[in-house]
């Protein structure tokens, strides 16, 4: 127990702790845009692997970090684009579709590495983002270093996560996307396309997934190495679920899973972790996520038209 409130009041475990969270961050927003507009977007795992790699990529080959993230970008609302076609406009399994997008987008940026690089045995090193501290904020003991002392794309997460919220709260736009996976007849007969809606929110969501994978290799490493992703994707769809589709409890389920994640690193290196297997350890923040998704999605609502083909003119 020593152990563990060591680990919990250490400045080091916070740091850990928004670094692993960042990313599910990206990604966590990503899916839940997407099905609040009613479309389920099983292709997270891939387009977090090509955003991963794109971004990657592209800064390899002579762009800027930012030109890498906007690469990354573009990159995941292509195959958003390509998701929402084929399930909006041709009303094709969600299911069926999400998952080719996954083993799409993951063997073409596996199939693509190979091709650019096809003699190189380990993977190359970029200049990845640096650890920009903010000034005064950063001072502040314990959650200082942990908050504001991380790289740009740690405090681009924190921004996306605000305007996310606010846009779908507060605004029009937000209102036509929780309509569209509410009620997208209601939709229709204000006059707006559900088509239009739900392909845009599965771009833009894409898009948000793609950066999830950008920050593994462009903040938290330098290189790209296969299965990085580590189903990370996965994960980001429960925590939308934890969240009961809103943005702040779908955040703080980020911070909460990647509390564990850098809890059981930790813990591997106390005393327990010469007498309990490390797989145990790994199993931790999974089973604990998993507990926490049981308890707090009783209360969850699901918008009613996820994963409800809609046509203009049908009504239910």
């Amino acid at each position: 127990m020593s152990d563990v409130i060591a680990i919990l009041i250490s400045a080091s475990f916070w740091v850990a702790l928004v670094r692993i969270a960042s990313p599910l961050i990206f990604a966590t927003l990503g899916e839940l845009i997407c099905e609040r507009a009613g479309v389920l977007n099983l292709g997270i795992e891939g387009i977090m692997v090509a955003g991963a790699f794109a971004g990657w990529i592209a800064v390899y080959a002579g762009l800027g970090l930012w030109a890498g993230v906007g690469v990354a970008l573009l990159t995941g609302m292509a195959f958003g684009a390509l998701h929402g076609v084929l399930t909006v406009l041709f009303g094709l399994s969600q299911h069926v579709v999400g998952l080719g997008i996954t083993l799409l987008a993951t063997a073409s940026s596996y199939y693509t590495y190979r091709l650019v690089l096809p003699n190189v045995s380990s993977p190359p090193r970029i200049t990845a983002f640096p650890v920009v501290p903010i000034p005064i904020l950063s001072d502040i003991p314990l959650l200082g270093p942990a908050l504001f002392a991380q790289t740009p794309l740690t405090y681009l997460a924190y921004a996306l996560a605000i305007a996310t919220a606010l846009i779908l709260a507060r605004s029009p736009l937000g209102l036509a996307v929780r309509a569209a996976g509410e009620n997208p007849a209601a939709v229709e007969a204000q006059g707006l396309s559900v088509a239009a809606i739900r392909i845009g929110a599965v771009m833009v969501g894409s898009g948000l997934m793609a950066l999830g994978g950008a920050f593994l290799t462009m903040s938290a490493f330098n290189s790209f190495f296969f299965e990085m992703v580590n189903g990370r994707g996965w994960i980001c769809i429960a925590l939308v679920v934890f969240g009961a589709w809103k943005p702040g409890k779908a955040v703080a389920g980020a911070f909460l899973f990647a509390g564990f994640d850098a809890l059981q690193i930790r813990l591997q290196q106390t005393g327990l972790g010469t007498m309990v297997p490390y797989q145990l350890f790994l199993m931790l923040p999974y089973v604990l996520s998993i507990l926490a998704l049981v308890v707090m999605s009783r209360r969850a609502e699901v918008p009613a038209a996820l994963m409800q083909p809609y046509r203009k003119g049908e009504r239910r």
